[in-house]
């Protein structure tokens, strides 16, 4: 397990850390905001396309070939980012990397699921949740120190001790535990999987630079939904499908589905418009933008275990409601604030929003699969991971486009200051938030704990 969270946190570090360093990259490549973004986003584009592979995969390969194939991965991706000379060689590196995360992350909630029995599972996840959140929530605040000292290349050098360990330890102690089967890996479903995601990821991605009416961005939405419409039926005829649309036949597990979505779209979008609100708007320097939102970080790191040992004791709703409240408060604050608003109230709203997040995320996730029989334990991770990461690609597309916009219109008909105009797109993407959050909190009432089904 240890080999297999150090490999996780170092991947989800990966995810969020470059975010920092977003603004300086733009000038460094001479590159658009919406064209510098799809570092953030073609790596959560490469999970949505790949982790539905992994599910298979997990069924074909034993545990240990994985693990080592995923680790390699991820080191040579980040070697060869921090060897970039230009921006495209550093995002076919960003993708490499995301290929190693694809396929550690579903990964390990599978080992996880077949080594702890149903009323461990919570405190398991919580340690989980420890590396989700601390991976994504730490990148920040380390990339701006390290930026603040060292090159954006730092960023990547900094991780390779962490993977050359974890491969290391993974090596000399990781067993199979997989069930290995002789599932088929079609062809047709992976072409089917990566037209559709990579068409509605890269259609709202686009959307940024081309606007919403361009006939490219709505040709790539419609191909996209049309392929994962195809996908969908296809698994529904085949006799071993690549994924098993069956797990959607359990309310619970569709309701998790549902609220992993919002979630993650909500949380990583906000992961990117913060930093630059708080580095534009409040004129903060990248070092000090990571020192603010360390608190609620820290506070995740330390919480996640007692969240997953309060989910075995007390159930699904005891967590997940108030922490879906929280999100909320959060970002209801966050809509109001300007360019005139104090650090400290910055860094305490993320405190309650780390805190709201910490207490839904692995909660969520533990219940919506412990819905399923162990057969589809498979199937739904790579499920839910494929919905969350390309929930993500897509939040942090479309609120950076939207942020933008707002920013453009904002200094073309109010005031020509970047300040207030950054303040103004932001608070219109937390507004966003706000909504969707209130969504939650809704669908978080109808939640009740899952019976593990045998079968």
């Amino acid at each position: 397990m240890a080999a297999l969270f150090v490999a996780g946190f170092v991947g989800l570090f990966s995810e969020t850390a470059l975010n920092i360093a977003l603004s300086q990259l733009t000038a460094i490549f001479a590159v658009s905001n919406t064209t510098v973004q799809w570092l953030a986003t073609g790596y959560f584009l490469t999970l949505g396309i790949l982790v539905p592979v992994t599910g298979v995969l997990m069924q074909r390969l034993t545990t240990r070939q994985l693990f080592l194939t995923s680790v390699s991965l991820s080191i040579f991706g980040t070697i060869i980012a921090a060897l970039a000379p230009s921006f495209g060689i550093l995002l076919a590196a960003r993708v490499i990397q995301a290929a190693g995360l694809a396929i550690v992350l579903p990964l390990t909630q599978n080992v996880i699921f077949t080594i702890f029995t149903p009323d461990k599972r919570g405190g398991a996840m919580g340690v989980m949740g420890l590396v989700i959140l601390a991976g994504p929530a730490l990148g920040p605040t380390l990339a701006g120190l390290i930026l603040d000292t060292l090159s954006w290349h730092w960023i990547f050098w900094f991780t390779l001790p962490f993977l050359l360990f974890s491969i290391a330890l993974g090596y000399i102690h990781i067993p199979n535990l997989n069930e290995l089967r002789k599932v088929r890996l079609d062809a047709l479903s992976v072409c089917l999987s990566t037209i559709g995601f990579g068409g509605v990821v890269y259609g709202f991605s686009a959307a940024g630079d081309r606007g919403w009416g361009d006939g490219l961005v709505t040709g790539s939405i419609v191909v996209g939904l049309s392929g994962l419409l195809l996908f969908a039926l296809r698994q529904t005829k085949m006799e071993m499908p690549m994924l098993n649309m069956k797990a959607f036949r359990s309310p619970l597990f569709v309701l998790g589905l549902i609220m992993n979505m919002i979630t993650f779209l909500n949380m990583l979008s906000l992961l990117v418009v913060l930093p630059m609100f708080m580095q534009i708007a409040l004129v903060v320097t990248a070092f000090a933008t990571g020192l603010l939102l360390l608190p609620g970080s820290l506070l995740n790191c330390i919480l996640s275990p007692v969240i997953g040992r309060m989910f075995d004791r007390y159930g699904p709703r005891a967590v997940i409601v108030p922490g879906t409240i929280l999100i909320a408060v959060g970002y209801l604050l966050y809509a109001t604030y300007g360019t005139e608003t104090a650090l400290w109230a910055v860094a305490l709203t993320h405190v309650v929003m780390m805190l709201g997040v910490g207490l839904v995320i692995a909660s969520v996730q533990t219940n919506t699969l412990n819905a399923l029989p162990r057969r589809y334990y498979p199937d739904g991770i790579a499920i839910t991971q494929t919905a969350q990461q390309v929930c993500g690609a897509i939040g942090i597309a479309v609120m950076v486009s939207l942020m933008t916009a707002k920013q453009n219109r904002y200094l073309e008909a109010v005031a020509p200051s970047i300040e207030e105009a950054a303040a103004a797109g932001s608070s219109l993407v937390f507004k966003i938030g706000l909504a969707l959050a209130v969504v939650n909190v809704a669908i978080s009432l109808f939640f009740r704990k899952a019976r593990p089904v045998q079968a």
